[in-house]
């Protein structure tokens, strides 16, 4: 049942022979990004990507139709890739620029010149149709029956060849350049319309003669109108588009440009491209800080919430690690600089919220499909439709016949499919960053929409993951520092959270650790080595009974802790039971609201730990939680994600230690804590960057409103699409006597990108339950 697919696209045979990458520059050129000019609807998209895949060296390559941008990565040269786009008949420029800030730069500026240029096109294109429209709707006549209605039609003819080259020449370059690679997209179906009108129009100019009395009407206003309004229409969808990308901005927004270091004991102020690593930066109140570091010296609170959600300032005191972008509330700090530039946490999640917002979903994959065939077929029934006007269609059949080719070549272009799926991703990618939630990919994005069943991992997700020494209870030993120091010692080399609570409580009883040797980490067991010459095990019951320890008398004793949500390990020394030492991980304070959430929306939440039995039950009990596996070993978290899976579930995994990373990866959708480890982060499809679970249903949520939007714009656009078409053939015609005019086609083709655009843009508006 694990709807997740990894595709890797190897050298096989049909990959293009020929566009061999350049030795000297393919392995620096891991990740490129293109601008591709020309690309018109969603039938582009499937020729653009077919033809770089094919390409030897390229990975995958996914293309953002919203943002005609391509995402390229694999070791392959520049101009293999720009031969194989211009081949397929399109232009394309590499982009220069690495970071985001820069790309999204570049590519507003360009389409700021587009926008221009397209209402220079509309208004001289309007300023031809929108007279002649008026004329003909007061009832002025449209058609050749003298020398001199000659004359001044010829006169219109020639202007709106001027507009067919001014204000819609692109589409007439676009649709001859499909012509040339065999194929068809939007431009071919405009060009079709447009042409066919206008050269009907000049034919009955020219040679008045040829064509029936009836049929001799000029259609030039149509041509013209139908330019400017689509011409409108990409200049209105070119605006709207813009707002997609709030989100990103705004994370762009908190990066910062100057840093103040202490070089030579003064401080100076820099550009953040001049900060090095282990560089000391001084930070003063209000400020922001400008990259990845821990705390060298000072105590201050820090506001982390414009990148976890969190609204809670974070106290920060000598090794704390901080992060850039964020804002220093109270206390001067001084912190030495431990990733900078494109590794700082921001400039990650910049990176990722952007490879998100392009990666495409299965349904949007489906509609790029669909689109391939739309187009040809489009064509098809334009002909079919003329040859029906014109064997049974009243006089003049010729003139019904063109009008209704045009129409239906007009009414169909599959523009508005192309932008239902990516502008919904975009806007939803980037309100899922504002909640602190980062989601990998889109298929990620479908699949948590989807999700029946949560796997909670016990300690750091559903706790703190801090646990605390709450109990010893001493057996055979007589000092309970003296135990404490050897478990504490023991302890000091592993780094699972209930080891970190052993060595801070010895920490704070200022006891000093001695050395361990043969240290061995049991896993779900506990562990085991010498220190100051004395065998250590300390771990759970399994592991007593395996080493034969005896512990009988103690066990109702650990019993007790268990139930009482703390957890019991026992430490023996020389094989003797010394002491029971009690830990207590507290549950985070959201995490009851979180889960009851969860279940409010219908799904089954269950609970891993590899805990003992009683201390699960309690913490499940205090969280409202009936299911729970106790005692799971590491590698067997994987299994229980496969047999949920077994029984049919959507299953979605969330934890924070290497552990997890298994299971995570398994998992239909594995959430990451992004307080956890970096292993189960990368291992994950989705990242929480707080440690609240409400996280998960704010991801889960903003799924099903982006899911639910794509299917609304692809209905929309299917809708438009199919349903357009008969009406645009004349199928109303017979019953009513109605024929739609091409210039109507032309306008609502325009609008319904439009409305794609708009109707994503309302996800902007969403907000996730209030908690």
């Amino acid at each position: 049942m694990d709807t997740k697919s990894h595709n890797h696209n190897g050298h096989g045979p049909d990959k293009t022979p020929g566009l061999e990458e350049n030795p000297a520059t393919s392995h620096e050129l891991l990740r490129q990004e293109l601008l591709i000019e020309g690309a018109s609807c969603a039938s582009c998209v499937a020729k653009i990507e077919g033809a770089l895949k094919k390409v030897i060296g390229v990975d995958s390559a996914e293309m953002n139709f919203a943002l005609r941008t391509v995402s390229v990565s694999g070791r392959v040269s520049s101009d293999a890739l720009i031969k194989a786009v211009e081949g397929a008949g399109y232009n394309v420029k590499i982009s220069q620029n690495e970071s985001v800030e820069d790309l999204l730069e570049e590519k507003e500026q360009a389409d700021l010149v587009y926008y221009r240029r397209l209402l220079r096109e509309m208004t001289i294109a309007l300023t031809l149709g929108v007279p002649l429209m008026i004329y003909s709707l007061i009832g002025g006549e449209m058609t050749v029956t003298t020398n001199t209605e000659r004359m001044v039609w010829l006169a219109v003819g020639l202007m709106t060849l001027g507009v067919m080259v001014f204000s819609g020449k692109h589409f007439y370059v676009g649709a001859w350049k499909s012509l040339v690679n065999h194929s068809a997209n939007m431009d071919t179906l405009i060009a079709l319309g447009t042409g066919t009108a206008w050269f009907y129009s000049m034919v009955v100019v020219f040679f008045p003669g040829v064509v029936p009395d009836m049929a001799r009407h000029v259609y030039f206003e149509a041509t013209a109108m139908i330019i400017g309004l689509i011409d409108l229409g990409l200049a209105l969808e070119l605006k709207a588009r813009g707002k997609t990308s709030e989100a990103i901005k705004r994370l762009i927004g908190l990066q910062v440009k100057t840093a103040r270091v202490i070089r030579d004991g003064e401080d100076i102020d820099i550009g953040i491209e001049q900060v090095l690593l282990n560089d000391q930066v001084r930070i003063r109140p209000g400020e922001k800080i400008p990259v990845d570091g821990v705390v060298l010296e000072g105590h201050t609170a820090i506001d982390e919430s414009m990148l976890t959600g969190e609204p809670m300032p974070v106290e920060k005191v000598k090794g704390d690690e901080v992060v850039g972008g964020t804002i220093n509330k109270s206390g001067s700090v001084i912190f030495k600089a431990t990733r900078i530039g494109k590794d700082t946490a921001l400039a990650q999640i910049i990176n990722m919220v952007k490879r998100a917002q392009n990666s495409k979903p299965p349904i949007g994959r489906l509609a790029d499909v669909i689109s391939a065939y739309f187009v040809p077929v489009v064509m098809i029934i334009a002909v079919s439709s003329a040859l029906v006007w014109l064997n049974f269609g009243p006089a003049p059949a010729v003139a019904y016949a063109i009008v209704s080719a045009t129409t239906v070549l007009i009414i169909a272009c599959p523009c508005a499919l192309g932008l239902a799926t990516p502008m919904s991703v975009m806007v939803g990618v980037g309100k899922a960053a504002e909640a602190g939630v980062l989601i990998r990919n889109g298929e990620a994005l479908q699949t948590a929409s989807k999700i029946s069943a949560m796997i909670l991992d016990k300690t750091g997700t559903i706790t703190m993951g801090s646990p605390k020494v709450t109990k010893i209870h001493l057996a055979n030993a007589t000092d309970q520092d003296e135990v404490l120091q050897l478990a504490a010692s023991l302890e000091a080399g592993s780094e699972h959270p209930l080891a970190l609570s052993i060595v801070e409580s010895a920490k704070e009883r200022n006891l000093n650790l001695a050395a361990v040797e043969k240290f061995k980490a049991i896993a779900g067991h506990g562990v085991e080595g010498i220190v100051a010459g004395k065998q250590l095990l300390f771990g759970n019951e399994k592991l007593m009974r395996e080493q034969e320890v005896e512990i009988a008398n103690y066990i109702d004793i650990a019993q007790a802790m268990a139930e009482a949500a703390q957890t019991p390990m026992y430490f023996a020394v020389n094989g003797s039971l010394a002491a029971l030492i009690a830990v207590a991980d507290p549950i985070k304070e959201d995490s009851i609201s979180a889960i009851k959430r969860l279940q409010r929306n219908n799904i089954r939440v269950v609970m891993l730990t590899g805990d003992n039995r009683a201390t699960a039950k309690a913490v499940a009990d205090k969280v409202g939680i009936t299911e729970f596996f106790a005692e799971v070993l590491p590698e067997d978290k994987a299994k229980k994600v496969a047999e949920l899976q077994m029984q049919n579930e959507i299953v979605g995994m969330t934890g924070d230690g290497i552990n997890d990373a298994p299971a995570l990866a398994l998992a239909n959708v594995g959430f990451a804590i992004g307080t956890g480890t970096d292993v189960a982060i990368e291992s994950a499809d989705i990242t929480l960057m707080r440690g609240s679970l409400h996280g998960l249903a704010d991801a889960i949520a903003v799924s099903k409103a982006t899911l639910r939007n794509i299917k609304q714009n692809l209905f929309g656009a299917f809708v438009y699409n199919v349903a357009g078409v008969p009406f645009a053939a004349g199928v109303l015609y017979p019953f009513f006597g109605l024929l739609l005019s091409p210039v109507i086609a032309g306008a609502a083709m325009a609008f319904s990108s439009l409305t794609v655009v708009s109707n994503a843009n309302r996800l902007r508006l969403f907000k996730a339950e209030e908690h």
